[in-house]
């Protein structure tokens, strides 16, 4: 089996082996005419219960046409125009080449003697985005495996620096709209349930900062410590920014640590057209970044920034077999010091690789051109009174529902858009979000791909409304 190992000897094998896999995968793209073949749990788990892991095929050729059947002919395809999900989006081909390159050599980037070279690309990359920030000059930050790990490690950090006596004192204001990892972090770091405080929006989805300081007011009135404020800069439902100005002014006048989830408005950072829409975000402690939302990078690459490289001690725990205490003398440059993961993928070579081929303009130039297509899908929404949208986007995020001219009632209208939403899904020809807003379900295109067009949203909206309109004949009929 030694034949199968990596290796000088191996380099032959290897490089038909891929070329092969690369071929398959190519082809599929190139013929890829819908974003799902809709097929189901119960079609596709026999298929993959019948396989016999203990028996291998031996064969890379037979292997890959076993995986044509069980993965790659029914795989949801993110690159397909009518992919307008989740926060997916189509990745750029020299990310992809950077990650061919990182899982083929392997490194680690929890110490230098595992990485060299790797080390010092990630960490440029860390004072690049911490520049394009504006976090000042003694900023740092570490890749992670997403925003939610990103978040858990700066709410780490913010508890840390708040050093309350108990942690049952502390609090953590986000919106009513942030994204779930808040409140599980919290509960991962030890705080009571009751420690993340939920700040109304207003009809812009964004945090309304006057409830805020109410908030803020009553903490310190109550004896409790205001350990962060989370502001988000793109909400995952709506793609709202937080007012992050009057945010900052509230965390400097209350000494709360300020954390940004920008996991999906970190575009913004590279845009050439809105950067304005997250001016604030320079005055954080910390700031959640995910390049592969808005950056066009593979799953997964991810940062945490913090103004002040001092904080991250917080997550420093020094082991004489990896990291020993002497090394920091000794200016040796050990990733391990800033991450809560030790062992870690070289992700920041896909974005090096992107910047170095495109530029940052290229990747602002693609989030531009999704938040003018958002643009125009709410206009397109606003002029159909077969659907009521619920806020114009400051992102590249829309959320509607239909409203049939004939049904009043909120509960049918609910089942008919759930159903709309399944039966595309099932259709494959376009795959949707769905979300509550008010109590009542919504429908959400999340528009990631510069390749869709206004066109191509139509078409959805034609397919969806018909769908529907389907559920509430045949309802009807079954009333009748």
């Amino acid at each position: 089996m030694r034949s199968h190992l990596l290796n000088d000897t191996t380099a032959e094998t290897y490089r038909r082996s891929v070329t092969e896999g690369i071929e398959r995968v190519a082809a599929k793209l190139a013929t890829t005419t819908k974003p799902f073949t809709g097929v189901g749990v119960d079609a596709l788990s026999p298929r993959i219960d019948a396989i016999d892991l203990d028996k291998p095929l031996l064969d890379t050729t037979a292997v890959l046409d076993e995986l044509e059947d069980v993965y790659l002919r029914d795989a949801v395809y993110f690159h397909h125009p009518r992919y307008l999900a989740h926060l997916n989006c189509p990745v750029v081909i020299p990310a992809v080449l950077g990650e061919a390159v990182l899982s083929a050599v392997n490194s680690s980037l929890d110490t230098w003697d595992q990485s060299a070279g790797g080390t010092l690309i990630e960490r440029k990359l860390i004072d690049w985005t911490t520049a394009r920030i504006g976090l000042g000059p003694v900023a740092d930050g570490v890749f992670t495996s997403g925003g939610t790990q990103s978040n858990l490690q700066a709410l780490l950090l913010a508890r840390e620096e708040a050093k309350a006596d108990n942690l049952a004192d502390l609090r953590i204001f986000a919106s009513e709209v942030s994204h779930f990892s808040v409140k599980k972090s919290a509960k991962l770091l030890g705080l009571g349930a009751d420690a993340v405080v939920s700040v109304p929006v207003g009809a812009d989805k964004r945090m309304q900062t006057v409830a805020l300081a109410r908030e803020l007011e009553r903490c310190e009135r109550e004896g409790l410590v205001p350990m962060a404020v989370v502001a988000t800069a793109g909400t995952t439902d709506f793609g709202s920014i937080d007012p992050l100005p009057e945010i900052a002014e509230l965390c400097e006048q209350y000494g709360a640590w300020m954390h940004v989830d920008a996991a999906y408005g970190c575009g913004l950072l590279a845009s050439l057209k809105y950067r304005d829409r997250i001016e604030g975000i320079e005055r954080a402690d910390s700031v959640t970044v995910d390049y592969h939302k808005s950056f066009f990078q593979p799953v997964s690459s991810s940062a945490v920034l913090v103004r002040d490289a001092a904080t991250l001690r917080h997550a420093t725990y020094h082991a004489e077999y990896l990291n020993p205490r002497r090394m920091v003398q000794e200016r040796i440059p050990n990733q391990v010091d800033k991450s809560l993961q030790t062992t870690r993928r070289f992700d920041a070579l896909k974005l090096w690789m992107t910047l170095r081929v495109m530029g940052a303009d290229g990747i602002g130039e693609l989030f531009d051109e999704v938040c003018d297509l958002a643009a125009e899908g709410w206009r397109l929404l606003a002029a159909d009174p077969r659907f009521d949208v619920v806020v114009e986007p400051s992102l590249s995020t829309l959320v509607f529902r239909y409203i049939p001219a004939a049904v009043t009632d909120p509960a049918e209208i609910d089942r008919a858009n759930l159903y709309a939403r399944k039966a595309l899904f099932a259709s494959g020809d376009a795959v949707v979000a769905g979300t509550k807003v008010g109590g009542r379900h919504y429908l959400k295109f999340t528009l990631l791909n510069p390749e869709t067009t206004v066109e191509d949203m139509s078409v959805v909206l034609d397919l969806i409304a018909g769908h529907a309109e389907q559920y509430l004949g045949e309802s009807l009929d079954r009333a009748s």
